[in-house]
């Protein structure tokens, strides 16, 4: 009984242990259930000191103009109420949609929210608004340069120097990658265009990988059928032309995040696009993990039933936990907690 005892707690402590390539589910919730609009999509979340800030965009439908960006709140009661934060309304009262917002917090700085404006994403324009409380308060918009969208859909990485790397796309001119980078706090920027490589391909949105000795990683959405990637061998200055992986995707976006680990984990709708580049199925929604962002095993499934499970987002808190949120059928945005 004692020799059995001692093999069964071996057993148990082997089959709980947490090795790469295991997963235990945390949490999975709604981080609302009734809102002032029927529609939402595009979520991103950060971590502050006094808990996670979700954001995404709302309204009756997308490009509606009555869209507005929308947070909440993670303090100890709880998720807060939805909270418009902006709208595209313009000085002379006109107003237009809005688009994927995208936080990021400075460390000891601001939290920043980006997000664009624009009656679609071939005419948008990048804007941002502060917050110096954690999400409770906001500053008055600022519109970006001519030319730069900030980081179009998901999280923006400090690389060396202080220095932002933001992972944008534009839409205008074809589909096309441009990395932005900003040295204070978003007041100056400059950027370097991702070359589209011998097949063309058309992507969008990238997220950004790090890896060892300066090198990084984007994978992208694209409209072939494929995630994309490039590398940068010095810290995102200069990037490789887009490649496409073996990874589908159904022209619908994508996040990734290189976890403390050393592992890389990829949310992704495992479907491809239809033929002539339009969006196909975006379910089911998995997660995907990777020992150096090229062979990737899937390894959860998120959702599997008939509907849209979309745009995830992406990110590792301070405790290790994982924390994706993504669109639930384009009414909710639901955020799960995973343990990798």
């Amino acid at each position: 009984m004692y020799r059995f005892s001692i093999l069964f707690l071996i057993l148990n402590l082997i089959l709980t242990m947490n090795l790469p390539g295991q997963v235990r589910i945390i949490k999975a919730e709604f981080v609302f259930e009734n809102a002032p609009f029927p529609s939402c999509h595009a979520s991103t979340i950060t971590e502050t000191p006094e808990g996670l800030v979700v954001a995404f965009f709302g309204g009756t439908a997308e490009k509606n103009p009555d869209v507005g960006i929308w947070i909440c709140r993670n303090d100890v009661k709880g998720w807060t109420v939805p909270q418009e934060v902006a709208t595209g309304t313009q000085p002379e009262g006109k107003r237009f949609p809005c688009w994927n917002p995208v936080l990021y917090r400075y460390d000891d700085g601001p939290l920043v929210l980006f997000y664009k404006i624009g009656p679609s994403p071939s005419e948008w324009w990048g804007m941002l608004i502060r917050s110096f409380d954690n999400g409770k308060t906001w500053s008055k918009p600022e519109r970006l340069p001519e030319g730069f969208m900030g980081p179009v859909k998901n999280k923006p990485v400090m690389i060396k120097d202080g220095v932002l790397l933001c992972p944008s796309s534009t839409e205008n001119n074809g589909w096309n990658i441009q990395m932005e980078r900003t040295a204070d706090t978003a007041r100056t920027w400059t950027k370097t265009m991702v070359k589209s490589g011998e097949k063309k391909l058309s992507a969008i949105q990238p997220s950004v990988l790090f890896h060892q000795k300066n090198v990084l990683q984007i994978l992208c959405r694209t409209k072939e059928g494929c995630i994309a990637e490039s590398w940068s061998n010095d810290n995102g200055k200069t990037w490789s032309p887009l490649e496409a992986t073996s990874l589908p995707n159904p022209n619908s976006g994508i996040d990734a995040v290189a976890l403390k680990n050393g592992i890389y984990l990829l949310v992704y709708n495992p479907t491809t696009s239809y033929a002539d580049g339009r969006s196909g199925p975006r379910t089911p929604l998995c997660v995907a993990i990777s020992p150096d962002g090229k062979k990737w095993d899937k390894l959860i499934t998120l959702e599997t039933e008939p509907g849209e499970f979309s745009y995830p987002a992406v990110i590792q808190t301070s405790d290790g936990l994982v924390h994706i949120t993504y669109t639930w059928k384009r009414k909710i945005i639901k955020h799960v907690v995973i343990e990798v």
